[in-house]
């Protein structure tokens, strides 16, 4: 049930040209499949947000492929990678990003609103969202009034809201004391657990403990890519499990 969820191949991100040319990303090749918890890892510089960007939709290849659900995606257009990135992908940022005039409630929901919910719809699935990080209490509070670790469950709760397949976290905990920071991480599994995919970027060796791979970037390319869990020990999604459960009691009958 484990599938491929994203390939890229021959991954490359130029930036200038000629005697300033560099490169982010140099003939990059990943395949991830449905359920992992993937950490990369690498020095600053080494195109680990430049990747995550990419997946996310929010930058673009120089060339290569990028393939989600067997869709090649790197060319089309930038309105329907905006439809994907709505539907498909959650993001969870070092600095928070919750816009600060806005309540609690509110900026959870924003995920929503591309997504055409209404606003009635929106903000009871923010509201549940938001219980489900116990941050019920909190929904009317503004950002300024809530701690990093509070923030940061707040911004989880945002990308979650619209059950995406995947989670893209650029330094989740990198603002954050230790103790938070692992609260934090506990979250993160939780959800894991459900069968969500997971990318997350740190420079914090302490939290590989959470992930299911491990993978170092140097210039742009892959220096060491280790798998601590087996493809067929990574969790399903609970829908996968829902179906494959009613599958089993028509043929029962």
């Amino acid at each position: 049930m484990n599938e491929e969820i994203i390939e890229l191949k021959g991954l490359t991100k130029r930036y200038g040209y000629g005697d300033t040319e560099s490169f982010a990303l140099k003939d990059f090749d990943l395949t991830i499949k449905r359920g992992e918890f993937i950490m990369i890892m690498g020095p600053s510089g080494c195109g680990k947000t430049t990747l995550l960007n990419i997946i996310g939709l929010l930058d673009r290849p120089t060339s290569g492929e990028y393939i989600l659900n067997g869709e090649n995606i790197a060319n089309v257009s930038s309105s329907r990678q905006a439809r994907i990135r709505a539907k498909k992908i959650g993001f969870i940022f070092q600095n928070f990003n919750l816009i600060e005039d806005l309540s609690i409630l509110e900026n959870v929901a924003l995920p929503l609103i591309y997504v055409g919910q209404p606003r009635t719809v929106r903000l009871k699935n923010a509201s549940e969202s938001l219980k489900r990080f116990h941050l019920g209490e909190k929904e009317y509070y503004y950002p300024s009034q809530l701690s990093g670790g509070q923030q940061q469950r707040a911004a989880i709760a945002r990308a979650v809201v619209s059950n995406p397949e995947i989670i893209l976290a650029d330094e989740p905990t990198g603002n954050l004391d230790s103790r938070t920071s692992y609260m934090v991480m506990d979250e993160l599994k939780k959800i894991h657990a459900e069968g969500n995919t997971i990318v997350m970027v740190t420079h914090n060796p302490a939290l590989t403990v959470y992930a299911t791979r491990v993978i170092n970037m140097l210039d742009g390319q892959i220096a060491t890519d280790v798998k601590t869990v087996a493809d067929h020990n990574l969790p399903q999604p609970i829908n996968v499990k829902v179906k494959k459960r009613k599958h089993l009691k028509k043929r029962r009958h």
